[in-house]
Parts: C-alpha cells; structure tokens; sequence
C-alpha cells in the first residue's frame, strides 16, 4: 500500500490533520522636547534640534557569574517580517533620527509616550516597559547595527540565510540549530532522549530542520490536547508503515517518543500551577510560559524556537504608540514570562531575540517604513553582560547610511550567534566552521556578551 492511500483509508484526506514532522526534513537623557499634541491619527513626533547627545553605549554592571544547575541552554525569538530596530532601541541623541521620522519617530525621553532612556544616546521603545528591569540590573542587552551581510531585501531570501547561517547560499540543506545539537558537548548522540531541541509551532522550522530529531509543539490553548495522532491504532498504522524504512522507521518512533514526554511534561506543568492559582496570560505569554516550564523542568531540553509575524510595518508603522508598539507589548509581556517561568534555569539561559533584516532609515509616504538593512539583536539571560549596547554604532547621518537609506550592519549575525555558542553553549572553536560554514574560526566572535 502506497502512502497515498494510506492516508485516504485513514480518512485523514481534506481533514486538515498535521502529522509530527520526522526524519532528514522534519520540519546618556538629552534636554527633552514638548509632550506631544493629542491628534486622531499617529501624531507627528517633535523635531529635535541639531544639538546631538554625546554617543554612549551603556553602563554595564560588575557582577559575578551567576550559578545554575550548569546545563546550558538557548532559546531564539524569531521575528518574521523585519522589526524595525530604530524604533525598538531608539538613538533619541541624534537629530537626524526626528528629521528623518516626522511622524514616526520614539519622542525624546520625558515626554508622552517617549523613549525610555537607556545610556543618555539611546533608548527604548515605551511598549518594552517589561523588559527594563533585565535591563537596571544587567540581563538584557542589544547589539545594534548587526545583521546579514548579504543584502538581500527579500524576507523569505533573507530568513533562509539567517536560519541557515550561510549567508548567500542557497542550497544549505540544514539549519544552523540543527547542526549546533550534533556540537554541544556530552549532548549527542550520547544522550538517549529526543527531546533536546524543542519548537512552537506545527511545523520544524528551517532553522531546525536536519538531521537531528526536534520535537515541536503547536501554540495556543489547544497545544496540549490529544491529536489523531495519540490514538493508538493510528499510531500502531504509521509505525507498521514507516517500518519498512530503517532510518524513516527510527525517526518515527523518536518523534512519538518526544510527543509523549512533551505531553506528560506539559500536562504536569499546567496542573501545577492551576493548583497556585495563576491563570495564563493572553497571546504570546501562553506559549513562552509553557516553554519556560518545559526548559525548566527538562534539563534535556537545551535549544527552544520560537517565531512571531507581523513585523512588516509598511503603512501606519506608530510612534511610541500605534501598529509597532501593539506588536512590541505583547512580544515584551512574552519575553518576561519566559525569564520568569525558566526559574533557576534562567541563569543557564541565553534568549535570542533577531530578525532577518532592519528597515529603512526615513520613513516612507504611508507612516511606514521599508526593508531595509542593519537592526538590533536582543540578549537576555542570567549572565548576559547587559545594560549596554554592544556593536559598533555607524551613525545615521546621510554618508554613513547603508546606500544612502538603511542603518549599516557593523556586526555579522554569525558573530554573535558563534560567541554565544563557544562562551555560553561550550562548544569548541574549532567547530565553528561546521556550525557556521564560510564563517569559521578566522572570523571575529570573540565578543564580550557574558558575564
């Protein structure tokens, strides 16, 4: 019997089923301006005058690494669609920001719905309130003016190279988190248990997808209720069919078995804490708090995945208020629960935060911006090396801009990724040219991102 009727003789045809994905594919504050005037539609930001604040970078704080139960662990925040960074760390110090955004522009520090400043040049945009105590005492930083060096402005192009980590070339078959669980010490093929990598969504993303087995979750409410897949005849039918392949075979049976403990684990989780009386928030909360527990209870757990949509801010992008800032607020309220619910296991953490490109410096005619090119990478965890802003700052003025319209990327997305994985996942230097092909140990990423 072919698959194809297989499937048919399941009744699974038209049915919208999603069967779990296995095998090879799987799946420093300037003098602040006026508030601004209360206005139907976004409102136009006040211009600031030419009298620059001084560059700074931050103020880091000196303080011991902090001890977990000493198994390192990543999770990466994909935001699909191009955030704009200049609107999530804000350079409030310079007036090319305001001229070039008449109404888009994060106002000053100290006004209505301002910037909240961060090193006296830069900012952060209001809707991130929930991060900004990672940020006073140390756990959260940013790399601005990183990204690709491919100039690709095209969101699919761009995301494949990011998830592939090979920049330009188009036929790498796996993604680089993929090939990072076959490097991370002691982990594989050592360790008996598929549950080492773990997503959200219904699908392996690419950035996952390889030769390792990844389980994956769907998002939501519904993320831990019984599929047609749980039933056991369907089940018995699959494995009786993937039987006459060894390899298609094995994958199957590891990623029922990662099911299973993902499910037993969840379930457990959730009646725990509906026992203290804590309901889920809403949106993005629901899912990076089952996350964090899962990460947290499952040691085995080492690399989570998580994407979020909706970054493609071309027409009405807002201020301080507007379309971005109802993206950023949940993406924040999201972001703290996960530190949160990670517990103990924060300290062993580092959380991720990219996007595949920056967006254009000015805006354009709609109270929008377009693609564009560098943006800001999000570090938070128990010994990032925070309160600062790592990178080297191009500025924005016209001759510095990236052909005229975007921020410059001054640091290679791969060389914050590679330090992560040397410093924080143990992972050997010399590994690095499997990690991140083209890039290898010749390439700087000997950044200072930990404590």
């Amino acid at each position: 019997m072919n698959r194809r009727d297989f499937i048919r003789q399941l009744g699974l045809a038209g049915s919208g089923a999603i069967l779990i994905p296995v095998g090879l594919s799987g799946c420093v504050v300037a003098p602040p301006a006026k508030p601004l005037a209360k206005a139907k539609a976004t409102p136009p930001v006040t211009i600031a005058t030419t009298a620059d604040s001084p560059l700074a970078y931050g103020n880091p704080l000196l303080r011991p690494h902090a001890a977990g139960d000493g198994t390192p662990r990543m999770v990466v925040v994909f935001l699909r669609g191009a955030v704009d960074g200049l609107n999530v760390v804000v350079p409030h110090g310079d007036h090319n920001y305001y001229k070039a955004r008449p109404t888009i522009a994060v106002s000053r520090p100290g006004t209505q719905n301002g910037a909240i400043d961060l090193t006296g040049y830069f900012g952060l945009h209001p809707a991130l309130q929930p991060l900004l105590p990672y940020w006073e005492d140390g756990r959260l930083a940013f790399i601005h003016a990183s990204g690709s060096p491919d100039m690709s402005r095209s969101h699919f192009e761009a995301q494949d190279y990011m998830e592939t980590g090979t920049p330009g070339e188009h036929n790498t078959r796996d993604g680089w988190m993929n090939r990072m669980l076959a490097l991370i010490p002691g982990l594989m093929p050592q360790s008996p248990s598929p549950m080492q990598a773990l997503t959200l969504g219904e699908s392996v993303p690419r950035i996952l997808t390889g030769r390792a087995v990844v389980a994956n979750m769907p998002t939501g409410r519904d993320a831990t209720r019984p599929t047609l897949i749980d039933k056991p005849e369907v089940s018995q039918a699959y494995a009786a069919l993937y039987a006459q392949d060894a390899a298609l075979g094995k994958s199957y049976r590891d990623g029922i078995s990662a099911r299973k403990e993902l499910l037993a684990d969840a379930s457990s989780s959730e009646q725990k804490m509906a026992n203290n009386g804590a309901p889920l928030p809403n949106g993005l909360s629901i899912d990076t708090a089952r996350l964090g527990r899962l990460m947290r209870g499952n040691p085995e757990i080492r690399l989570g995945f998580v994407a979020v949509g909706g970054w493609d801010t071309h027409t009405n992008q807002g201020n301080g208020n507007g379309q971005l800032a109802g993206r950023l607020r949940p993406l924040a309220d999201g972001l703290a629960t996960l530190a949160n619910e990670l517990g103990p296991a924060f300290n062993d953490t580092v959380i991720v935060v990219m996007s595949e490109f920056g967006r254009t410096f000015r805006e354009n005619g709609n109270g929008g911006t377009d693609h564009g090119h560098g943006n800001a990478m999000w570090l938070l965890g128990g010994n990032v090396r925070g309160r600062t802003i790592h990178g080297h700052w191009p500025g924005i003025d016209d001759k510095s801009l990236n052909e005229g319209r975007d921020l410059a990327v001054t640091t290679d997305f791969r060389a914050v990724l590679a330090t992560l994985a040397e410093k924080h996942m143990r992972i050997g230097d010399p590994a690095m040219q499997k990690l991140f092909p083209q890039y290898g140990a010749g390439n700087p990423h000997a950044l200072n991102l930990l404590v």
